[in-house]
């Protein structure tokens, strides 16, 4: 398992956790493909460029990974957004999705800046 560290990262597995949710909601999009596909994309990209950051050389290189998932994080977050008020999502659900990303956009900020603080 040394070779994939990514594995041993919390925000790794939360963003997985994430993944799977919205794999389940996305099935309730019927009629809006496009919006169906973006979300799911967005939220696999979080967790691949966690695995594909890990993998990197230095410090740096791995942040800039994970800056790339925050920001599919944020794309998530919209989509989520979109999918509300378009009435896929209820409050209740939507919330709860909102504060899995949260926790994972949280978490990959920490991660960058005590990855850029190592680099200081």
């Amino acid at each position: 398992m040394d070779t994939f560290r990514f594995f041993q990262f919390q925000v790794y597995k939360d963003a997985k956790s994430l993944y799977q949710e919205i794999l389940i909601v996305s099935e309730k999009i019927k009629s809006n493909n496009s919006l169906k596909d973006q979300v799911n994309r967005s939220a696999l990209s979080i967790i691949l460029n966690i695995a594909e950051g890990s993998a990197k050389k230095s410090d740096k290189d791995f942040a800039r990974y994970l800056q790339i998932s925050l920001g599919s994080a944020n794309e998530l977050v919209a989509c989520l957004n979109l999918m509300y008020n378009m009435g896929y999502l209820n409050k209740e659900l939507y919330i709860k999705l909102f504060k899995l990303a949260e926790l994972v956009a949280k978490q990959l900020g920490g991660f960058i800046k005590k990855l850029n603080n190592v680099n200081s």
